[in-house]
């Protein structure tokens, strides 16, 4: 192999695929990140076997060839050098690279002992808007599983149907699903589980994108490949049986608060300094306004934390409150985490009584939908 490339576009590259680089693995060539010449262009992929992301740079190749080279060495030592071109020679199993007056020398493995990226056809086709995806993930990535307890519960759900792709994440104590549209109908409806570490990562690599997400699906393979213009992850899929998750939405709901997403999550994330140290929970009191008062004020939400040893603390917003007084605690993570990935500028949250979950829904939009389980206090 001889070619050449730009220092910036492989720093690029490197930066691209090395999330995806194995960290502690039986497998060492899975530390390694593949280098490979490909019709003009360098190729670079990494995989820990779970997902594998592969990105192709602009290269004059002089002689083809692929070599394997440990991830993190070759990107602190490219990181290092200045933007101007880079020269790669193989000589057996050594990697050569001289950059301006730097060079080095790195110890590979054979390309052929890396493990094979997964071609993802024979299955379902379609594309989405890269932003609305990205937007989706962010609104759902973070509910899913840390444990895997229930290995199911660490992936977010993806149904296809139509022309409407839903995605849904739940870990037991929370539920998220947002919807978008699809930019291609698909002609049969499917269900598949992703992994929520390789959606978290694809995300990241949606900035700034502007050209449809190709996501290819062959449940028979258990495999997904998402695609972009230089860009691609193949994932593995979760097998198993996710919840069904429309059972755990109330259908129904006994109060009705309309208040400020920004009021609101900066109320919530004041709370939760004091609530560090009182088990996480933050209690919501929700009252309609009473006759007395001003026609103009609606209603208002006070949100408290306290702690034996800190001390307490409470705020109060307003509120369209419809329905009878109401009093729930949340989980304060959980709540913070729910309105931090709302672009709206009001949110609705309907409640039933302190022991029924909690919808969380923004307002001017019936794409999103969160609910989050109580937890029982004495008030």
């Amino acid at each position: 192999m001889r070619l050449s490339c730009l220092q910036d576009n492989l720093i690029k590259g490197l930066g691209i695929v090395g999330k995806a680089a194995a960290t502690r693995t039986t497998l060492p060539i899975t530390n390694n990140v593949l280098l490979a010449s490909e019709q003009s262009r360098l190729r670079l992929t990494a995989t820990n076997l779970e997902m594998a992301i592969t990105c192709w740079i602009g290269a004059k190749v002089e002689e083809e060839g692929a070599i394997t080279v440990p991830a993190k060495l070759i990107t602190e030592f490219i990181n290092t050098l200045p933007n101007e071109r880079i020269d790669m020679s193989l000589s057996d199993y050594t990697l050569e690279l001289q950059c301006g007056r730097f060079e080095a020398r790195m110890s590979g493995m054979d390309a052929v002992d890396f493990p094979p990226i997964p071609n993802v056809s024979g299955g379902i086709t379609t594309r989405v808007d890269p932003e609305m995806f990205r937007a989706a993930i962010n609104q759902v990535v973070f509910a899913t599983a840390s444990e895997d307890t229930r290995p199911i519960l660490t992936g977010v759900h993806v149904e296809a149907d139509a022309d409407l792709l839903t995605m849904a994440a739940a870990d037991g104590y929370r539920l998220a699903i947002s919807t978008m549209p699809l930019s291609a109908r698909v002609d049969e409806k499917i269900e598949f589980t992703v992994p929520g570490r390789a959606l978290a990562e694809f995300h990241r690599l949606l900035a700034d994108q502007d050209e449809d997400v190709e996501i290819s699906i062959n449940p028979g393979k258990g495999q997904a490949a998402f695609q972009l213009k230089s860009i691609q992850m193949v994932s593995q899929l979760l097998q198993g049986t996710f919840p069904n998750y429309n059972q755990l939405i109330p259908q129904s709901y006994g109060n009705r608060a309309t208040v400020n997403t920004a009021d609101f999550l900066r109320a919530t994330r004041t709370a939760s300094i004091f609530a560090r140290d009182g088990s996480g929970i933050v209690r919501l009191q929700i009252d309609p306004a009473s006759s007395e008062e001003d026609e103009s004020v609606t209603g208002k939400m006070a949100i408290s934390a306290r702690s034996e040893q800190v001390g307490d603390n409470v705020g109060e917003i307003d509120a369209r409150v419809e329905g009878e007084s109401s009093k729930i605690a949340f989980n304060a993570k959980y709540l913070v985490d729910a309105l931090s990935v709302l672009r709206e500028n009001e949110v609705i949250l309907e409640t039933t009584s302190p022991s029924t979950a909690g919808v969380i829904r923004p307002v001017g939009t019936n794409t999103y939908t969160h609910v989050i389980m109580p937890i029982h206090v004495q008030w």
